[in-house]
Order: C-alpha cells, then sequence, then structure tokens
C-alpha cells in the first residue's frame, strides 16, 4: 500500500516554522518552555511500519478502515531504556488484548515507536516525524520531562493528542495544554508524600536532595522545596549531575557536606544506583528515597543486595497483585503477548496508557476525530479502567492523584509501605 504523506515541503523551513509557533503557545500558556531519530525497539513484535497505513484516511490522520495508529517517541538505548522498552510493552499489551477481541468499533490498534534515548533534539525529530511522515492518530507513552517539553510545542501547535506520558512535570498538568492528557500523579504529590513520611513518621529534620541537572530534576527538586518550604524547612544539601551519565561523585561530596538523614533522589535508575552504591561505600547512613521515574525493577537489579531498604514512590498498584481487577488484566495481557515479560511498576503504567486510549476511541464511536479523542476522556468525568478510577474535567488534565510508597526487601523484591515508623532507616 502506499504510504500516506504530508504535501511537498523544504523540510528545514518546515522544522523552523512550526518550532517557532509551538514555541510561542506553550510559552504563552505555561510560562516557560525549552525545547531525542530513532528506531523501532525489538523488545516485542514489531507494529505495522508507516507503509502498511491505508492510502486513504476518512477521519483523520492515522486511521483507516482497518486501523487506528498511535505513535510513540521514547528511549530504547541509553541510560533509560527500560522505562521506554517497559512502556512500549504494556501499551502493545493492551492494543493486542483489545485486537484479539475485534479491536474498537472494528479498528485494530497499532503502535509506531521510535528511539529518541532520552535526549530532547531527538524526540523533537522524532514527533515531526511521527506526525508529518507516519501520520499517527495520537501520540501515547513519551518517557521523560526534558523530551516531553520539547516534544509538546510540536504535538500542540498540530493539534495532536499527546496521551499518558511518563513523567510527573508540573508544566504538563497545565489545562490550557488542551491535547495534552497525564494518567499518573506528578512529581510534586510524590515529593510531598516523601516529604510527609520522612517528618511525620521519623521525624528527620535534614533532609537532602540529588536531582538530574534539566527540567526533570528541576521539577522534582521544585517539589521537594515547596514540601520543605510548606513545613518551614531547609535542604542541608544539593547534588547534582548530568543527564545520560553515572558521573555522581562530586555530587556525592556535596550531599556529604549537610550530613543529611535522608536524600531524595530526582534521577533515572543508573546515575541513582551509582549514587546509592557508592554513599554505602562511603559509609554515609541515609534514608533513600526515589520517584516513580527512576524505573523501579530496573533500580532495584542495578543495586542488587545494596537496594534493601531503598525507598520508591509509585503512581500505580502493585503489578503482581492479582487481587485488583486491573492488575489481573495487566497480567492475562502481558501473558498473551509475551511469556518472558516479568511484570513492573512501568510496563503496567503503559497498559494504562493503552486502556485509556481504548476509553478514548470507544466513547468516539465508528468515526473517531482527534477532537472526539479528546473530548471524550478530558469532558466527560470518570474513566473506570477495571477498577483503576480515572477523573478528568475542564480545568483537570490529570487522571490520577495515587501515590504508593514502595521498598526493596531483603529478597530485592518491592513492598507496600504505608509507615516508616516500623522501619529501620
Amino acid at each position: 500500500m502506499k504510504r500516506v504523506s504530508s504535501p511537498p515541503a523544504t523540510p528545514l523551513m518546515r522544522m523552523a516554522t512550526r518550532v517557532l509557533a509551538g514555541l510561542i503557545g506553550v510559552v504563552l500558556l505555561v510560562g516557560c518552555s525549552t525545547l531525542d531519530e530513532g528506531v523501532a525497539s525489538d523488545a516485542v513484535p514489531a507494529s505495522p511500519t508507516p507503509e502498511s497505513v491505508a492510502e486513504v484516511t476518512r477521519t483523520a490522520p492515522g486511521v483507516t478502515d482497518a486501523q487506528v495508529l498511535f505513535g510513540q517517541s521514547a528511549a530504547f538505548t541509553g541510560p533509560a531504556a527500560e522505562l521506554g522498552k517497559n512502556m512500549e510493552f504494556g501499551i502493545r499489551a493492551a492494543f493486542h488484548e483489545i485486537n484479539m477481541l475485534g479491536g474498537v468499533h472494528g479498528r485494530e490498534l497499532a503502535l509506531y515507536s521510535l528511539d529518541d534515548a532520552y535526549e530532547p533534539e531527538a524526540a523533537i525529530a522524532n514527533t515531526f516525524s511521527l506526525i508529518d511522515e507516519t501520520q499517527v492518530f495520537a501520540l501515547i507513552g513519551a518517557v521523560g520531562t526534558p523530551t516531553s517539553r520539547s516534544a509538546v510545542p510540536v504535538a500542540f501547535e498540530a493539534d495532536v493528542p499527546y496521551i499518558a506520558p511518563f513523567t510527573g512535570a508540573e508544566f504538563l498538568r497545565n489545562s490550557d495544554l488542551a491535547n495534552v492528557v497525564n494518567l499518573r500523579a506528578s512529581y510534586y504529590q510524590e515529593t510531598e508524600e516523601m516529604v510527609e513520611r520522612l517528618t511525620t513518621d521519623l521525624g528527620i529534620t535534614r533532609i537532602a536532595v540529588l536531582y538530574q541537572d534539566d527540567s526533570y530534576g528541576r521539577a522534582g527538586y521544585n517539589g521537594v522545596r515547596i514540601a520543605l518550604e510548606k513545613r518551614e524547612m531547609d535542604m542541608v544539601s544539593i547534588g547534582v549531575y548530568t543527564r545520560n551519565t553515572i558521573a555522581v561523585k562530586a555530587a556525592l561530596l556535596d550531599l556529604r557536606r549537610g550530613n543529611p538523614e535522608a536524600v531524595i533522589m530526582i534521577g533515572a535508575y543508573q546515575p541513582v544506583a551509582a549514587l546509592i552504591l557508592w554513599a554505602r561505600h562511603t559509609g554515609l547512613d541515609a534514608v533513600f528515597m526515589t520517584v516513580s521515574f527512576v524505573g523501579s525493577n530496573a533500580l532495584a537489579q542495578e543495586l542488587g543486595p545494596a537496594g534493601v531498604g531503598v525507598f520508591v514512590t509509585q503512581v500505580v498498584p502493585f503489578p503482581t497483585d492479582s487481587t485488583i481487577e486491573i492488575v489481573k488484566d495487566y497480567l492475562r495481557a502481558t501473558r498473551e503477548l509475551s511469556s518472558w515479560h516479568d511484570p513492573s511498576f512501568v510496563s503496567l503504567e503503559g497498559y494504562l496508557a493503552g486502556r485509556l486510549a481504548i476509553a478514548g476511541l470507544e466513547r468516539c464511536g465508528p468515526e473517531p476525530t482527534r477532537e472526539c479523542f479528546l473530548e471524550s476522556i478530558r469532558n466527560t468525568g470518570l474513566i473506570d479502567l477495571s477498577g483503576f478510577e480515572l477523573n478528568y474535567g475542564v480545568t483537570d488534565n490529570q487522571g490520577s492523584d495515587e501515590v504508593f510508597l514502595t521498598m526493596i526487601g531483603p529478597d530485592g523484591e518491592y513492598q507496600p509501605v504505608s509507615t516508616l515508623r516500623k522501619i529501620s532507616p
């Protein structure tokens, strides 16, 4: 079949014009913004390539009589690769599940994924490619704050839905971003839970922060700062490291100067693991906590025995708790797609993202448009995903406020934590 393509245009002129327009629009909406080419991940069987899109689309780009095509730019290589692979797998599991039942209104759902290696420049190029050349219906499951900050202006200017990015960054919660739909709780909510548990349960007053030197790290840093200011407290020390590196020794030296009782870490699993390992080696006796973006399974594997007692906030239920209906669905869907996949918080979030997209299409009816898709999610109240409830509204583009505290146990597995009082640091 012939590939659907945009009218001929000079690529550099088109990119410059659209980036400028997108930046202006989003800067006006959210106050500040800064603007990763890739290959499809081989973690699961490949989706149909753009060449399989039918020549004529009826109601919207990416929609044919047989298929609705979604696009994803995420990290499939580099230090954040496990996050992208697991998000992709979860989305594919949800799509595979509905496709086995005949699809949505007779159309199968497909996902076309590109690797941005967690780099903003590649995310921009991928987003242009997915919108202009692949002509996807919507973007789903992006990974990261710096990549989303770069890609959202492009999607916003093109009126393309940007669904369930794997980030809790506050700028994405601005309701004026009419094309953005968040699934998860924000980093502000995760860091508030951390500070509340540390101060209330353990009486800790000396809290330090390690953060990645980019918009993701600063989003988490600001969340901790706000939570501490609410309690009239200050950070005792701060450590900073560069994205996509594990160069954390200088940051550790800076953290040690404050003699912290607890360290909250805003980073990816490899540098966070490196920091904890070096801290343990040098005798820094502190409580270590990190946010959900870290990638829980990957972090536990990187740390090995040194991970015991490390806390991670989560924004989705335990991925092995089959007593929860949505988790039971997830476990069944992932087994049907692949027998090798280990359940994880990240792939569960990807599965929820896929289920959210399915719910939006189901509500649209047999002739889906991007406008109807967004309207059906954002302005129709409660969306119940097998007991995992999402609530949206005209001024609320975030579905869930749930935050769960977990800890790595002696067996290397995560266990739920409701209070720190009975746990020795």
